[in-house]
């Protein structure tokens, strides 16, 4: 007499999905905005105005694919979004807080504490770049062109440097061009095409 055998639950297919495709678009659209506000686009006194965009989309696109990222267990994806939420939406709320007052900063305090912000993110995107050179090329090239763009931005933020910040805004473009690229292989690849090669990792 042959044992019964109990029937074996089905097994559940790992879930797939690509937070790139939210989150690259989104953080390609915020930086445009902050690219154009560097570089004159809008007056000087205008600094509020890509906050429309920034906050609503990229904050909010980098957090959606972030927590998308941490559910299919995709962990350095979901933090290196979880990182830039982080930048999007604090940038937000600095804008907003000088424009309307809300942090109770004097206008001799407003330069300090916009140098406060920038190096806090530049110490932290630097540790980032470094910690991700195990990624390919790209990510390093858009990581250490971020590093650059807050560097110039700094600069020309705490000594009133217009072409250092004008710099900044043309760097931030250049990234931008490396977001665009990876968004187009990541749309190909999930449209049932080739993906566009990355380059080889800096660290194997």
């Amino acid at each position: 007499m042959t044992a019964a055998v109990a029937p074996q639950a089905p097994a559940r297919s790992a879930p797939a999905g690509d937070p790139a495709l939210i989150g690259v678009p989104t953080f390609i659209v915020g930086a445009t905005a902050l690219g154009l506000v560097l570089t004159g686009y809008v007056p000087a006194d205008a600094v509020g105005a890509s906050i429309a965009i920034i906050l609503p989309a990229t904050g909010l696109g980098q957090l959606v694919a972030a927590v998308w990222a941490a559910t299919l267990g995709q962990n350095a994806v979901a933090a290196v979004f979880g990182v830039f939420s982080g930048f999007w939406l604090s940038y937000a709320a600095l804008v907003l807080g000088l424009i309307h007052g809300w942090f109770g900063i004097s206008d001799d305090a407003t330069v300090a504490t916009q140098g406060l912000f920038l190096i806090s993110w530049l110490v932290t995107i630097v540790l980032l770049t470094l910690a991700t050179l195990r990624l390919p090329a790209a990510f390093t090239l858009l990581f250490a062109l971020i590093d650059v763009a807050l560097a110039l931005v700094l600069y020309g933020t705490v000594s009133a440097s217009t072409a250092a910040t004008t710099a900044g805004g043309y760097v931030v473009f250049a990234f931008t061009a490396v977001g665009v690229y990876m968004f187009t292989g990541a749309l190909f690849a999930a449209t049932g095409g080739r993906p566009l090669p990355l380059g080889p990792p800096v660290l194997r």
